[in-house]
């Protein structure tokens, strides 16, 4: 019967479907989660011949990620910020900043930005701080990354609000009044703001001067207004990771089992998929009936694939990538009940981790994992030397989608492409 109504349809139905805005656009952010990264995490967890939710879009191709340096040459591996500032705003920067041009360190506006003029709904979740590079570059412009709250800007002099801009990174999100806000971070919303109207109170304060409800757990969250944005602080930096284990070492250590919990994240934090669920569902009541044709855009990330990539530590960043995996889950049911929704997800740049036979003598650090398969899977990490922490990589990183536009990520893209997706498909100029 589906076939014989598909074969009925007018000529031409589909792709029109196919390339009408969309209702909602979803985007995911492994961060540093190149194919090393999901290999790594499927075979250990649903074995070599399994599938994660990853690997289950109908559409998928490649980006590429460089930065540029001030003059527009090439600089071949980008850090979060550049690559995040790309999609963001279809621009290319240098690393390090944060939705500005490379040369005259202008502001560019964001997509999220233009989603909130065309009044659209808007969010951003993530397990770094909300402070952090990726989600940063969706609600703040600033010369450097580091200018996280008002007594981190010592970087940033031109972005001073007694310099006539924004403030720091924590002041420019509030400012922004997106609906809805989820991570980490709430030392940075604790600290003082030291010039301009706000002066003297901390910019969690600002926010709830705001309107802001700010929530610490999961049950604040449950409990939220949906008609009011919302900012959520989930733990004081980054959101602890969900699994632990022993780290790579000179050498190589005993084979392991990684641990799925950890006992420094505290009981009430929210899980990223809990997270996302929750900012569909606030973000989904903040257009009540839809009759405008205006949906929703929100940005969700599993920052600590990246986190635990420069710490060597294969168990933490495959607990991470798992946890992101889920959230995945949960945006692809929420399309499949909302089907006009766009679902994207990809990574803003590779990292370390390698893949190799058990055999090898690597000449970086190693450890050996035996996996749900029963498998010994060796993990190395070599991008460095021992003690100053894993880099990431320059090579081109998974893109894949369902629904509105998805046939856009086909093929070899560049992550400042990913803009003009978002955008298109949002209905916004």
């Amino acid at each position: 019967m589906v076939a014989a109504a598909a074969a009925a349809a007018p000529a031409g139905a589909e792709e029109s479907a196919r390339n009408r805005p969309a209702t909602g656009v979803i985007l995911l952010i492994g961060d540093g989660m190149g194919d090393s990264e999901i290999t790594l995490a499927r075979n250990y967890t649903v074995g070599a011949a399994g599938r994660l939710q990853l690997d289950r879009f109908p559409a998928t191709g490649v980006y590429t990620t460089y930065a540029v340096d001030s003059g527009g040459r090439p600089e071949y591996v980008t850090d979060s910020a550049a690559s995040a500032s790309a999609w963001a705003t279809g621009r290319k920067t240098v690393n390090g900043r944060i939705s500005k041009t490379p040369d005259t360190d202008r502001p560019l506006p964001t997509v999220l930005e233009l989603a909130r003029r065309a009044g659209l709904a808007t969010g951003s979740v993530t397990t770094a701080e909300l402070t952090d590079a990726t989600p940063a570059a969706l609600t703040a412009h600033v010369g450097d990354r580091s200018c996280q709250g008002p007594a981190d800007m010592a970087d940033c002099p031109a972005d001073l609000r007694a310099a006539g801009g924004g403030g720091s990174i924590a002041e420019q999100t509030v400012a922004l009044d997106v609906d809805v806000l989820l991570g980490g971070g709430r030392e940075r919303f604790d600290q003082v703001v030291t010039d301009g109207p706000d002066q003297g109170l901390t910019v969690a304060q600002v926010a709830r001067r705001r309107g802001h409800q700010v929530v610490t757990d999961a049950a604040g969250l449950r409990g939220v207004d949906p008609g009011r944005p919302v900012l959520g602080l989930f733990a004081p930096g980054a959101v602890p990771v969900e699994w632990t284990g022993k780290p790579a070492v000179l050498g190589g250590t005993a084979p392991q089992r990684c641990v799925p919990s950890n006992p420094e994240r505290p009981v009430g934090t929210p899980s990223l998929a809990a997270q996302t669920a929750r900012a569909l569902e606030l973000l989904t009541a903040r257009r009540p009936d839809r009759k405008d044709g205006k949906g929703f855009f929100l940005q969700v990330e599993g920052a600590s694939v990246d986190k635990q990539g420069h710490e060597a530590d294969p168990c933490g960043q495959i607990g991470e990538t798992v946890a992101f995996d889920r959230a995945v889950a949960v945006a692809r049911d929420y399309a499949a009940r909302h089907p006009g929704t766009l679902v994207i997800t990809t990574a803003d740049h590779g990292h370390a981790s390698q893949i190799l036979p058990v055999e090898a003598r690597t000449r970086g650090l190693s450890t050996t994992l035996v996996t749900d398969e029963g498998s010994p899977l060796k993990v190395a990490y070599a991008t460095n030397a021992d003690g100053d922490g894993e880099e990431h990589t320059g090579v081109q990183v998974r893109i894949a989608a369902q629904g509105p536009y998805s046939q856009r990520v086909l093929g070899v893209t560049d992550q400042t492409e990913l803009f003009d997706t978002l955008r298109t498909a949002l209905g916004i100029r």
